[in-house]
């Protein structure tokens, strides 16, 4: 079903904090059906593959471990023009990509969404385990709450 806005979930789930983004969708699932226009899907480490799920929306909302040198557990909301990518990537692998490379090949193939958000969340440990340190679980609500403003209409 083709929805007006989707939000994508983004992080490797295997790699503690890095997974936050895919955590926070599997949350935001729950709640899936107060939102019908919304689609909201775990993009992973989808790779070029996040590219489609982007293409022709009116609006795309981005969840992601973001390293800003802020206090772990840190969300910021900034949009593409404000990020400065710095992300290495290790080659290993056809899913890796920087998501800003996948939003400037969306916009020169003139599909990309009428408006991109981002919600960036300082990581505290991006270690093999396969769980959010604690100090990221403590403030699921608080991130649940900051993105769903994004999607609620003002009254």
């Amino acid at each position: 079903m083709n929805k007006d806005t989707i939000i994508l979930g983004l992080g490797n789930p295997l790699m503690g904090d890095e997974g936050i983004g895919t955590h926070l969708i599997e949350e935001l699932q729950k709640q899936a059906d107060s939102y019908p226009d919304v689609n909201f899907m775990d993009g992973g480490t989808g790779g070029m593959q996040l590219l489609h799920y982007i293409a022709n929306k009116k609006k795309a909302i981005i969840i992601d471990c973001a390293l800003m040198s802020l206090e772990p557990g840190t969300i910021k909301r900034f949009t593409p023009d404000q990020v400065n990518t710095v992300k290495k990537l290790a080659h290993l692998s056809l899913h890796e990509v920087d998501i800003i490379k996948v939003i400037e090949l969306s916009q020169q193939l003139g599909e990309c969404p009428d408006e991109v958000v981002f919600f960036g969340i300082e990581p505290e440990a991006i270690i093999q385990q396969m769980h959010l340190t604690e100090t990221l679980m403590a403030k699921i609500p608080d991130y649940i709450n900051e993105i769903l403003k994004e999607i609620t209409p003002e009254k």
